[in-house]
């Protein structure tokens, strides 16, 4: 019997793949272009550090090959009455459909650092929209039962480390460019901290789990952040 999943809003992992995607693609960039890392010293200091480390590097390529798999699951899992909305789908559309034109724009002056720049703008827009139909999944079922708080808690430390990091290097660095220099990462920090203490709050706070099973008949269907 296949597993049926219950609690993940598949919403959300859509639109994570999008933005772990475009967050890969801009430290890759970042981490690895030097002509990326010419304009960027052109523009906040030959002496300024590169915001993107190498495990910057690891952690997108992490997180794509994990929510990639996951989609993966979803696929092959029973899904129940859960589908992708269209809302999602459009949202996704768009986004790489305007990450397009960026790549056609860049190219006759060569803006490298602003096309890469595009692309964590994109991951800043898309983590703060990727949470909202899992926060709306958990009140409409009033539970959290099948959603991951694990991953949420990892989530959280991952996104207060980030900013210890940040901040050593700038101390070291005596400048600050390291935080508006990259301003997509400390966006994300900030987004993913924010949420982070939302699903901690549905989970133990106002939707504490039951002892017993969560039914797989839902009134909504979980998928769907389009209202009715």
């Amino acid at each position: 019997m296949k597993n049926i999943l219950v609690g993940l809003n598949f919403d959300f992992v859509v639109l994570n793949l999008t933005k772990h995607s475009s967050y890969l693609i801009y430290n890759v960039s970042m981490f690895f272009s030097s002509a990326v890392q010419r304009q960027y010293h052109r523009r906040y200091g030959s002496n300024e550090m590169i915001p993107v480390a190498a495990n910057d590097v690891a952690f997108s390529t992490h997180a794509v090959a994990l929510t990639a798999f996951t989609l993966f699951q979803i696929v092959i899992y029973d899904r129940g009455n859960q589908k992708v909305s269209k809302t999602a789908i459009a949202i996704v559309t768009v986004a790489w459909l305007s990450v397009a034109v960026c790549v056609f724009v860049s190219f006759p002056k060569h803006s490298w650092l602003w096309l890469v720049s595009c692309f964590n703008t994109l991951q800043v827009v898309m983590t703060i929209i990727k949470y909202i139909p899992q926060v709306v999944m958990n009140f409409r079922r009033k539970s959290t039962i099948g959603f991951s708080i694990g991953n949420i808690l990892l989530d959280l430390f991952g996104g207060l480390t980030n900013y210890g990091q940040m901040a050593v290097q700038s101390i070291d660095q005596h400048s600050w460019v390291n935080f508006y220099g990259n301003i997509g990462k400390t966006l994300l920090s900030l987004v993913s901290i924010f949420f982070d203490n939302l699903f901690i709050v549905q989970h133990y706070v106002l939707y504490p789990s039951r002892k017993e099973v969560a039914s797989l008949d839902f009134d909504v269907t979980p998928g769907d952040i389009e209202g009715r």
